[in-house]
């Protein structure tokens, strides 16, 4: 139960709904809908035990689990609605080993998140629009935009005003605290008088925060003067890539790769983001002949940072953005047409010994992560045995 859920509307139900939930779940949902939207979810059915919600509970955040305000924890009553301040929402249901009863079914869908000011956290920069006709509608000018760096000028068109501000210069300050690591900067918007003033100037505070499985994109204006409070999450852009030799320099562009058993297979995981203080290493590498299914039949190279396949080894990158690493082709190739891969990579903070970028092999629970790394899956494949494929002996 539980999962990432991207569909603009759908439905969340307990475990066996309509029928009894099993003793013992903690499942969580994590509802992402498009930037500057919001997240409505409403309650349809709710059959659990009553009281004290001390043993069988839902509880909603806004936003994701670990780092977000409680919305709301019951598990009997009227039927609520909960409203995002985000474009994420998070959805935990908990269960103990006592009494079970039917659960819950709630409908959640997007809507407008209704700003005439957005923000969108990109790998490389912060992308900012602010309209014009609400500038003009304030009594503010669209000239009149800037950042602190003054050598940073926003793109200024018939209806926006655009600023796209790297992580690394126009004055971004970087922070780093107990959950996140900030990227923040000032959007100056000055008002149109010289000698008499009647307006306060405005300063758009404008930052995206990495928190553990997100980016959070957060916008505020000071002192009261505009009324724009903006969160949106995304993703870190990640992608792994074949090469056909340990020097890394030629890619494998074709899709399916064909290859023999026992032939050496040289990935390259690269996290594409302006910040250099980032480093990125292989925590699980799980392989199945269904891209939509790791669980039934997965053959793991590497977990939690431990490798449980003999041929599985990492190589030097020269840089911390790239993680590199090999593994043979194996038999369970024989046994199915197609095998897929799905690689768990996590992203630190460069010199941050305590994560577990730097800990290598690690026995404790996927959860434990530190408050400054984040996890990020992708699927490469996929592979496919070379027609008269060379015996198990042989290598490339």
């Amino acid at each position: 139960c539980g999962g990432s859920i991207s569909d603009s509307s759908g439905v969340l139900q307990s475990p066996n709904y309509p029928g009894s939930y099993p003793n013992d779940a903690d499942c969580v949902w994590e509802i992402q809908v498009e930037n500057n939207f919001r997240v409505t979810l409403t309650f349809r059915d709710i059959a659990m035990q009553s009281g004290t919600c001390q043993h069988d509970y839902i509880e909603v955040y806004d936003g994701p689990l670990h780092s977000s305000p409680l919305l709301g924890r019951f598990c009997s009553g009227s039927f609520p609605t909960y409203v995002s301040s985000s474009n994420m929402m998070s959805v935990r249901f908990h269960s103990d080993s006592r009494n079970s009863f039917r659960g819950f079914q709630a409908h959640y869908s997007s809507i407008p998140a209704g700003h005439n000011t957005t923000i969108q956290c990109l790998p490389d920069y912060m992308h900012v629009v602010v309209s014009r006709d609400y500038l003009q509608s304030q009594g503010y000018s669209a000239e009149r935009v800037t950042l602190s760096d003054s050598r940073c000028r926003p793109t200024v068109t018939s209806q926006e005003v655009v600023f796209n501000i790297p992580y690394n210069g126009c004055g971004t300050v970087q922070e780093e605290n107990n959950d996140t690591i900030n990227y923040s900067n000032t959007i100056r918007i000055a008002s149109s008088g010289y000698i008499i003033k009647r307006k306060k100037d405005i300063n758009l505070h404008v930052s995206c925060k990495m928190l553990r499985k997100s980016w959070q994109q957060v916008m505020y204006a000071a002192e009261d003067t505009v009324d724009v409070n903006e969160y949106q999450f995304g993703r870190y852009d990640m992608n792994i890539t074949f090469y056909d030799s340990p020097a890394f320099l030629r890619q494998v562009r074709s899709s399916p790769y064909y290859i023999d058993l026992n032939q050496n297979l040289y990935l390259q995981a690269c996290l594409r983001n302006s910040d250099p203080n980032l480093k990125v290493v292989v925590d699980t590498c799980v392989a199945s002949p269904d891209p939509r299914d790791f669980n039934t039949l997965p053959y793991y190279l590497v977990r939690n940072g431990c490798p449980r396949d003999s041929s599985y080894a990492t190589y030097y990158s020269p840089s911390s953005h790239f993680a590199r690493f090999k593994f043979n082709a194996f038999e369970f190739m024989s046994r199915h047409p197609s095998v897929y891969l799905k690689c768990q990579m996590l992203v630190c903070r460069l010199g941050d010994f305590s994560s577990r970028c730097y800990r290598g092999c690690s026995a404790r629970a996927k959860r434990d992560i530190s408050s400054a790394e984040e996890k990020v899956d992708v699927v490469v494949g996929p592979l496919q045995l070379r027609e008269g494929g060379a015996p198990s002996g042989s290598t490339r």
